[in-house]
Parts: structure tokens; C-alpha cells; sequence
């Protein structure tokens, strides 16, 4: 069975989980082995599953080489406590397995864990704030109008891209938006595109969209100095002045700001644990629960790297922006003790890129009700993290310029057509009286028949474009408004007057046309040889 990648969507971890199981089945030898003067066929020893599941994970692309053999241990023993392997004598349920000698084996089938049944809630299409309609039971004596006035040569212009058919089109007016609803927008399209991104059809059954604050969205944009870290503005969310110190003494290093040069040998690891115990202590990790899925469907990208750092850029802006700016100042200090050669070793028996990761995975990302691959993908995660965290955990430039255009053109006024977006923008409109229904539907039906049919009457009268414009304009009309056409053109006869036919007179033929010109005669002589 061969590997293979595990792309982004739900119940991604649980398909990994499924997958590593049938490799594992699949890849590990089996042979018989003697304990305590008895032969047991079909087994292995401890330390030889921790060299298959090893290499099998280190060249999985889903997990890539950075996991370590301590990482093996720990899911080989979820392994046994699941019972997807057992000892010898077939005991299972506890994480007692070790790194040594004891033989276990597969039961007759391991158990692989099932996927949540799929809601038939079909594909979800995030909506976008409707800011046109009015609210119900709000008085409609403000409502800003404006009349549009169209001549041939504007609606030529705007329908001869498409022949075929004029579209029907709508005045929208201009409202002002609130901060609320402006937070509404950035939160819709900030969803669609982390949606449009990941490449699935729901967001549904990787986060519950209504637990997305819009607020910690356009916070975490505008709020943030000039190195791009968040600017909080509760101030007793910041992280304590010590720890501050504490980070940015390691790294800086050798060059500690806050802090004294250090008097003692293992300073520095003493600085380190302090920072460790600090974040290990929180009740939540810096992604949050909620976002769990969403981030381990975006593993799923990582071959894919421009689009696996857009996507955690857009998921990193829906965190609250006390969660963003930890994340912001911890992942830069571990990317920066990564590469700092003159920090003393933290560790003697771990490299210190393998040591952050290690320390610092389970606090920045890891799921409310334990899972078994939590440790393997939080690892994967920050890592990707680590190598990337200047253009992740920075505002995405396209997607803010995106939503503030967008913001923008819904205050203005405009005419729309279906299915377009074609705009046209007027200057501050006037203001109109409230009138019945009656009166309305009156208005309606005379109103908007009216200027079609000046509108109809310019094009058949127009003398300044040529015969085949002028039937490419009337058949479009036709189709987009038949009945005013029927009305101004009842039958074939009177349409037919507006292109008579002209009758083609040959030219007359002259008689001395048909007279070849006079030829002398010549005399020849013929001679006999």
C-alpha cells in the first residue's frame, strides 16, 4: 500500500489515523520469535515496530522526517491502547509499551475509527449582508432616489459586449453602513475566501462559523504597530512584564535588554524552563479548540506552499487578538533561538530546533477531548510555522484590499444589472415622499415603460448608424422587452418600414460598348518555298 497525501477537509485527522493504521498492518514484518522457551508466530519485537512506524512516518509526506523516535514511542503506545496492537498474550488497553525487547502482535483486525456521518445540508454558500433592502417596519420617506436618464449611444455601449439579450437592471441606493455591519462584511468574506482556499464546499464540518467573531477579524487587521504585532486593547490581556523580559532575553541573545548578563552557568536553560512552564500552564491553546479543525485540514496544503500560507494567514485573523499577539511574539522567539548559534545548547541530548518544537506544540495547538495524532500534527504545524511565521501571522495585503473595496463600492450609488456588476455611480441623490401601493404598482408599470419606449423610438429614428447596428440593437431590445416592442412594431409590416428595400438600377449598356474598334485590313501574301 502506498502513501499518500491526505488532503485538506473534515475528519482529517481521523482519515490519517485510518491510514497510518493500514500502512503499518501493511509494512511491518512478521516472523516467529522464542520467549521463555515458547515459540510465537507472527510477531515482533517493540523495538522493531518503533523502526517501521518510524521510517513510515518519516517519509510520509503528511508527517515529513522532522518526527522523532520519542514521537513513535508515544503513538505506538496509543496504538496499544486502542488495540491496534497487543502483546503476545493478547493484552491491550494500557500506554505501558517501551522501547525494548517485549513482543507483541496485530489482533485479527484493527480497529479503525469511523467518520461522523455527513449532514445532507448539501453545499454551503456563505451569505453576504444584503445592505440594499430596507429594514422591515422602518419608514421609507429617506430613501435616496435619483432618476436615470439613457440615451441610444450609453445603452449601445453597455449591452454590445453580450448580443442576445439587454438585462434587466435596478437602482440601488446608497445607505450608510454601521461599524457592525462593516464587521458583518469582513467576516463573511474573510470565510468565504479561507472556504475558497481550503477547496471545500462547507465550512460546515470544520468550524462552526458562528463561534467567528467579526470583531477579533477587523481588530487583528487595523490594531497593530509598526512590526505587525497586534495592539491589545484591554491592556490586562497582555502577557506579564517578567515573561516579556524572559523571551526577549533568549532571543536576543547574547544582547539581553531587559536583563542583566547572566552570572551563572545555565542561565539561559533556567530562562527557557521559565517560559515553557508559563505557556504549558494555559487552559487553552493559542489556536483555540474551536480552530482545530480548520488548522489540521490546512496540513493538507503544506505541499502546496503559496496556498498553505494564505491559508493560515486568513485562519491565524480569526483568533482573538490576545491569542494572535502571544502566537506573533512566541513563534518569533523559537524562530529565533532556531537560528541563533551563539545561544549555548538548551538541551545536550536535543537539537534546539527539535526542542522548541517539542516544548512548545501541545500549547499552540492541540483539540479539546485528546486525540491520537494531536502531538505528530501540532508538531507538523509548527514547524511549517516556524519557517514561515514573518508572511503568516502578517495581514493578508490582497484579501484587505479586496473587502475595503468592497465596502466602498456598497456605498455608493448604483445601477445594477442581473447578473452583473456592472455600477454607475450618481451624485448625492435626492429624496422622495412616501407613497401607497397602489400608486406604486401604478408608477411601475407607466414609469418604466415610458422610457423604454423613448429609448426604443431614439434607436429606430437614429440616422447616424449604419442599417446592420441598427437591427443588431432592435433584436436585442426585442428580447430583453418584447411587449414594449410589440407595442411600438405590432406586425413585420411596420418594422419592415424602417429598412425599405432599395431597388438596384443596372446601369445602361451602351451600344458603342458592343462595337469592337475598327480594324484595317491587311493584305498578306502568302509565298510558296
Amino acid at each position: 500500500m502506498e502513501p499518500r497525501l491526505v488532503g485538506p477537509g473534515p475528519y482529517r485527522a481521523t482519515r490519517l489515523w485510518n491510514e497510518i493504521i493500514e500502512l503499518f498492518r501493511a509494512g511491518m514484518p512478521l516472523r516467529k520469535h522464542r520467549c521463555r522457551f515458547k515459540s510465537y508466530e507472527r510477531c515482533f519485537k517493540a523495538s522493531e515496530a518503533v523502526d517501521c512506524l518510524h521510517e513510515l512516518l518519516g517519509s510520509n509526506q503528511n508527517f515529513g522526517p522532522e518526527v522523532t523516535r520519542d514521537q513513535t514511542v508515544k503513538l505506538l503506545k496509543k496504538f496499544l491502547k486502542n488495540h491496534v496492537i497487543e502483546d503476545i498474550k493478547g493484552r491491550w488497553g494500557k500506554e505501558d509499551f517501551q522501547d525494548d525487547g517485549h513482543l507483541y502482535r496485530f489482533p485479527p483486525s484493527s480497529p479503525l475509527k469511523p467518520y461522523p456521518k455527513k449532514s445532507s445540508c448539501g453545499k454551503e454558500i456563505i451569505k453576504f449582508p444584503d445592505w440594499n433592502e430596507p429594514k422591515a417596519g422602518t419608514s421609507q420617506e429617506h430613501i435616496p432616489v435619483k432618476s436615470v436618464t439613457m440615451n441610444s449611444e450609453v445603452w449601445y455601449k453597455r449591452h454590445s459586449i453580450a448580443i442576445g439579450e439587454v438585462q434587466a437592471c435596478k437602482l440601488v441606493f446608497r445607505r450608510e453602513l454601521t461599524q457592525t455591519n462593516i464587521e458583518e462584511i469582513w467576516k463573511s468574506m474573510t470565510l468565504s475566501q479561507l472556504q475558497k482556499v481550503l477547496g471545500l464546499d462547507s465550512l460546515d464540518e470544520v468550524l462552526d462559523t458562528k463561534l467567528v467573531n467579526s470583531k477579533h477579524i477587523v481588530q487583528n487587521t487595523y490594531n497593530v504597530n509598526k512590526q505587525g504585532i497586534v495592539t491589545l486593547e484591554d491592556k490586562s490581556k497582555e502577557l506579564p512584564h517578567w515573561i516579556l523580559s524572559a523571551m526577549k532575553c533568549l532571543a536576543n541573545w547574547p544582547s539581553c535588554s531587559d536583563l542583566k548578563q547572566p552570572t551563572y552557568s545555565g542561565f539561559e536553560r533556567d530562562v527557557f524552563k521559565t517560559i515553557v512552564d508559563y505557556f504549558s500552564q494555559m487552559k487553552e491553546p493559542l489556536l483555540t479548540f474551536h480552530f482545530f479543525d480548520v488548522f489540521v485540514s490546512v496540513l493538507g496544503l503544506l505541499q502546496k506552499h503559496s496556498k498553505a500560507v494564505e491559508a493560515l494567514q486568513i485562519s491565524c485573523l480569526l483568533l482573538p487578538p490576545e491569542n494572535r499577539k502571544r502566537l506573533q511574539l512566541l513563534v518569533r522567539m523559537m524562530a529565533r533561538i532556531s537560528l541563533n548559534k551563539d545561544l549555548p545548547p538548551l538541551s545536550e541530548s536535543v537539537r534546539t530546533r527539535t526542542l522548541m518544537v517539542q516544548a512548545f506544540s501541545r500549547c499552540i495547538l492541540c483539540s479539546k477531548d485528546e486525540m491520537d495524532l494531536d502531538e505528530l500534527l501540532a508538531a507538523k504545524l509548527v514547524s511549517f510555522l516556524m519557517d514561515n511565521y514573518q508572511e503568516i501571522l502578517s495581514v493578508p495585503s490582497a484579501l484587505k484590499s479586496s473587502i475595503e473595496e468592497h465596502v466602498i463600492h456598497l456605498q455608493r450609488v448604483q445601477i445594477k444589472y442581473a447578473g452583473a456588476d456592472t455600477d454607475a455611480t450618481f451624485p448625492p441623490p435626492s429624496f422622495c415622499r412616501q407613497i401607497s401601493t397602489d400608486e406604486f404598482e401604478c408608477q411601475r408599470a407607466t414609469g418604466s415603460q415610458e422610457p423604454l419606449a423613448a429609448l426604443l423610438e431614439e434607436i429606430a429614428m437614429n440616422k447616424e448608424i449604419s442599417e446592420k447596428d441598427k437591427k443588431k440593437q432592435l433584436k436585442q431590445f426585442q428580447k430583453s422587452y418584447p411587449e414594449v416592442y410589440r407595442v411600438r412594431f405590432p406586425t413585420p409590416e411596420t418594422e419592415a418600414v424602417l429598412f425599405p428595400e432599395k431597388t438596384k438600377q443596372k446601369p445602361p449598356i451602351l451600344m458603342w460598348a458592343l462595337k469592337k474598334p475598327f480594324q484595317p485590313f491587311h493584305r498578306t501574301r502568302s509565298f510558296r518555298m
